[in-house]
């Protein structure tokens, strides 16, 4: 029996001033931006939409414990089978999740044991025939998955 392994998918940062992080990571990592939307601006390697995501939260954003720093690390899942193996151990091991169909991804955002934020998704753009993220963020139930 072999076993699908989960990668890294994206890394999504709030940031103070989104043009100053744009900046240095075009600048130092050589990524193109590939999207905007509104406070978003989406960083790419380019064989994805995005690798990174910056969120801008105020230059007057409280220190790294809330608002600054890393938001989640993103897992993509290869399948929806394989997104719903993944609830079911989380569900198993009583962890909350907070299950968001973005309409070009069924996204679980839940926390690890240190309380860092996690996402494990799969990418719908195809099925839904859609290529940017329009700012749908609706709940969907993941028992269904």
């Amino acid at each position: 029996m072999s076993r699908s392994t989960p990668h890294l998918g994206h890394v999504h940062l709030k940031v103070r001033d989104v043009e100053r992080a744009v900046a240095f990571y075009t600048d130092v990592f050589d990524l193109d931006v590939s999207d905007r939307h509104g406070p978003f601006a989406f960083l790419t390697f380019g064989d994805h939409h995005h690798d990174v995501a910056l969120q801008e939260v105020g230059s007057d954003a409280a220190g790294t414990e809330s608002d600054i720093g890393l938001y989640h690390a993103a897992f993509e899942a290869e399948s929806r089978e394989a997104l719903k193996r993944i609830y079911e151990t989380l569900d198993e091991r009583g962890v909350r999740v907070d299950p968001i169909d973005h309409g070009i991804s069924e996204a679980l955002y839940f926390d690890d044991p240190d309380g860092n934020g996690l996402e494990a998704y799969r990418d719908t753009r195809a099925e839904n025939d859609r290529t940017e993220w329009q700012g749908m963020n609706e709940p969907f139930d993941p028992t269904a998955l």
